[in-house]
């Protein structure tokens, strides 16, 4: 039995009860679905080959920057349009190409910060929309990160916006304690070390508000993340104290489960083997690759031209003589692909350390 074996749909973009299904399945596998970021079709191609070559579920998420910037540079991001419209566009790509692949994907947008808002307002109201004409909403899920306002905020703002989706059947993602470091312009550098560490009646809070709306949620809990990359010994993560969340709220709800709790690692750039490990079977089902994944893509294109350095200074001219054409070496399609190569090759090692390989 594999993980497609719980799922009504196959390949290609899954929502509502195949999301939940999915998510129960790695809990219980202990193994946790990589959800890449991506900012172009490029990246989007790299992260479902990946995927495809190693039997795995994926998810595929844009951030707010990310999302802008699948619009284009040149497009105005006044009120969030370029993010909500190069949102959309990345969605109708991914659902479009994905069941090409073979392999079941969860279309998600990442962090979603207070004044980012009105970005996750547009895209409900192109949820709700396409949900009208094809029963589903457009994204399977959505991340409301409101970790850097009061804990009662936070999970009053987040409930309402489960309570919106809850009639398309839609996944939330929401974050209490946060994660430190810098991304996407969003920057925790500076937090008290304290707010990394997430407790677990606070935990219990979010299961209490969100549970009594619908199942399709998962929480992300700090416990020492951070965004970005860092030298070993600069941040202390504590993944065991997920096993404690888990424990906390079993006992309150007296569940025989003994994982009620779907978890989500945010910042694990540069984690061992041994961290992601040990929150997966504390029940992570998900974790965010992005830092690393931009530095692999940058590798495959770096070192093509270094390479081929004197192929690529002129359309004419190169070592082989004065007139000879250089264009099969700079046509796009040449070095970008030495980027998705290489970003698939990081992607594939994650899949592997997360346990989620061979897992269709």
């Amino acid at each position: 039995m594999g993980a497609t074996d719980v799922l009504s749909r196959k390949k290609g973009v899954i929502v509502g009860d195949d999301v939940l299904n999915l998510f129960k399945y790695a809990r219980e596998h202990k193994f946790a679905i990589p959800a890449i970021n991506v900012t172009s079709s490029s990246t989007v191609v790299a992260a479902l080959e990946a995927a495809r070559d190693s039997k795995s579920p994926i998810i595929i998420q844009t951030s707010q920057g990310g999302a802008a910037y699948f619009a284009g540079k040149g497009v105005s991001n006044e009120g969030q349009f370029a993010s909500i419209q190069g949102g959309i566009a990345a969605a109708h790509y991914i659902r479009a190409i994905s069941p090409a692949y073979g392999i079941p994907v969860v279309l998600h947008t990442d962090h979603c910060a207070k004044k980012l808002l009105p970005w996750l307002d547009g895209m409900l109201d192109a949820d709700e929309a396409y949900f009208k004409e094809h029963g589903e909403p457009l994204w399977s899920s959505h991340m409301v990160d409101l970790s850097e306002e009061s804990k009662e905020e936070n999970i009053a703002i987040t409930k309402k916006y489960a309570q919106r989706m809850a009639p398309m059947k839609q996944w939330i993602e929401m974050e209490i304690g946060i994660t430190g470091g810098e991304e996407d312009g969003v920057d925790n550098t500076g937090v008290d070390n304290s707010a990394l560490y997430t407790q677990p009646e606070d935990i219990y809070e979010v299961y209490q508000a969100l549970s009594s709306v619908y199942p399709y949620f998962s929480i992300a809990a700090a416990f020492g993340n951070v965004h970005g990359v860092y030298k070993p010994g600069n941040v202390k993560l504590h993944p065991e104290l997920l096993a404690k969340h888990q424990a906390y709220t079993t006992q309150q709800i007296n569940s025989k489960d003994g994982k009620p709790l779907f978890l989500v690692f945010h910042g694990g750039s540069g984690s061992s083997k041994e961290e992601f490990n040990t929150a997966i079977n504390s029940g992570v089902i998900k974790v965010n690759l992005d830092t690393d994944l931009q530095y692999a893509y940058l590798c495959g294109i770096r070192d093509y031209m270094l390479k081929n350095k004197d192929y690529v200074m002129s359309q004419v001219g190169n070592p082989e003589g004065e007139d000879k054409p250089n264009k099969k070496y700079f046509d796009p399609r040449v070095w970008v692909r030495e980027g998705e190569k290489t970003m698939v090759a990081r992607v594939k090692e994650g899949l592997r350390d997360f346990n989620t390989a061979n897992k269709l």
